[in-house]
């Protein structure tokens, strides 16, 4: 992990200079530590919107350090400028994004451009808790509150898209939905084992197995190892459907009610 993530900080000082106003680590790595195929998540903010030829050399700097092997793990990289995201508002704009997800797509477009990306008020809010900065100033000084309502709102934004990827990513798709239950139920976005343990609890006892197996894979198994039994897999979509119940009943109220006070999470490391 340490020489992917010197890499990339070093990535972001040469292409971006003075325009680097500080970068952070969130996810998995400042959460509860990373699982076998976590992301590495890095978020930089800078003064202005990158020009072209910065977009190129960012991309072309991170498709080699990024990866998706036992030996490279894959890297999120996320810029954003901080006059689209101070003062607040929503949704808030990612002027690059990179992911493993799109690595055939912008291998073969070019470099991101920038988009309102509503999920990203979710990395913001998890950037400012988790309180790990690379380069500059603690990431509360850079990034302004994110309020509850608009963490609901990414939460729940994403859902339709997410659906659509159960097949090919199910256990990802599983813990993602249990993480949109646990926000809106506590006001707190929970690491992904963490968010499945919760819901775990709170589930009929039929609708835990595939929870605990999605949880189980986070927890020590590549996507390479992923194997779900004939039975599992047929328990999936029930599953599904008994979650996305839980986040209807919730979905009114909690649009409309105070945030919650939150309780720390089971490894909680600032988030």
């Amino acid at each position: 992990m340490t020489g992917q993530l010197d890499r990339t900080v070093g990535l972001l000082q040469d292409v971006l200079g003075p325009d680097l106003l500080g970068s952070c680590l969130h996810g998995s790595a400042v959460l509860g530590g990373l699982k076998p195929a976590s992301d590495l998540d890095v978020l930089a903010v800078t003064r202005r919107s990158l020009d072209e030829h910065r977009r190129r050399a960012l991309l072309a700097g991170v498709l080699e350090i990024s990866g998706l092997t036992a030996q490279v793990r894959p890297v999120e990289l996320t810029v954003v400028v901080q006059s689209e995201i101070r003062p607040w508002r929503y949704p808030p704009t990612a002027d690059f994004l990179y992911g493993e997800w799109l690595r055939g797509e912008l291998s073969a477009s070019g470099p991101p451009h920038p988009a309102p990306l509503p999920d990203l008020a979710l990395v913001l809010d998890a950037a400012r808790a988790g309180d790990h900065p690379l380069t500059g100033p603690p990431p509360a000084r850079l990034i302004d509150p994110v309020p509850h309502a608009d963490l609901v709102r990414a939460s729940l934004a994403g859902l339709p898209e997410l659906l659509g990827d159960l097949a090919e990513d199910t256990r990802n798709v599983l813990l993602t939905l249990a993480r949109v239950w646990t926000t809106l139920a506590t006001g707190e976005i929970r690491p992904k084992d963490a968010a499945a343990d919760w819901a775990v609890a709170r589930l009929p006892a039929e609708h835990r197995p595939v929870l605990e197996h999605a949880r189980d894979l986070y927890r020590g198994s590549h996507y390479a190892d992923e194997r779900w039994s004939e039975e599992l897999a047929a328990r999936v979509r029930p599953h599904v459907d008994e979650v996305l119940a839980r986040i209807d009943l919730l979905r009114g109220e909690a649009e409309d009610a105070p945030p919650p006070t939150p309780r720390p999470p089971l490894g909680r490391r600032g988030e």
